[in-house]
């Protein structure tokens, strides 16, 4: 059975860059098979309610400015799969609806750029549903469970802490709060207790300042929906990044 991953994606600049958390993609991928496909459920499409990305050849999408040509450069051309967007839309039923409108998003990419270079592997996005609760959006998670089965690796690309008002830039570890967050979160996922992750703010204040909007923690909620109470955790990518960004990354299974 595949595992599912959630991975913190942070700066768009990761595409690019040969550092200690692209090098930790690259290394998770080669811990097992490699896929038949890859949903993944990125924090950077936000929708009203739940799309899937049915385009054949999706397009890479350059969702930021003020970053290097470079990057604006990089392309990411894998393929779609029509079989598992119908599998999803059978799994999912009328609460998902197609939509070309969007493509491979940096939140998919700039992982995926490292994880599997030769775009070899088929991907389809999946958004997220801008109004559904945490334990709708992990109620998902456990209907697409099945693909599992089938070979499909369930990616969530997010960040646990995610705070862009509060970065500092010369700051290379996390504030206290952002690290007693990302323990509090931690903690619950290892031990399977997933009901103290839906119900975050039980973490006290530091919840407060983890984020502003919530669609970057949001994809690690399907993510544990997809995931089964005897999956073993992988913790990895245990960084932060100027401060108020969590790169904490799990292969659960």
């Amino acid at each position: 059975m595949m595992p599912v991953l959630f991975v913190g994606h942070g700066s768009p600049m990761n595409a690019i860059e040969d550092n200690e958390i692209t090098r930790g993609w690259r290394e998770i991928s080669k811990t097992f098979d490699k896929p038949v496909a890859i949903l993944c459920i990125s924090a950077h499409w936000y929708t009203d309610r739940t799309r899937i990305l049915s385009s054949s050849e999706p397009r890479t999408i350059h969702d930021f400015y003020g970053f290097p040509r470079e990057l604006h450069a990089v392309q990411y051309p894998a393929k779609g799969e029509p079989t598992l967007v119908a599998e999803v839309e059978k799994l999912l039923g009328s609460s998902v609806s197609r939509d070309d409108s969007w493509g491979l998003d940096h939140g998919s990419w700039s992982v995926l750029v490292h994880m599997y270079p030769e775009s070899d592997v088929p991907v389809v996005q999946l958004s997220i549903d801008a109004g559904a609760s945490t334990r709708q959006l992990y109620e998902i998670g456990t209907l697409l469970r099945p693909l599992r089965e089938q070979g499909v690796l369930i990616l969530g690309s997010g960040n646990v802490v995610h705070n862009l008002t509060l970065m500092d830039m010369s700051n290379p570890e996390g504030y206290t709060w952002a690290v007693e967050f990302d323990d509090h979160v931690r903690t619950h996922v290892c031990t399977h207790e997933h009901d103290q992750v839906l119900h975050y703010e039980q973490a006290g204040p530091c919840a407060g300042r983890a984020f502003r909007t919530r669609e970057h923690f949001d994809p690690l909620l399907v993510v544990l929906g997809a995931s089964h109470p005897s999956d073993p955790v992988h913790v990895f990518n245990r960084k932060f990044f100027a401060g108020s960004v969590s790169m904490t990354s799990y292969r659960i299974g």
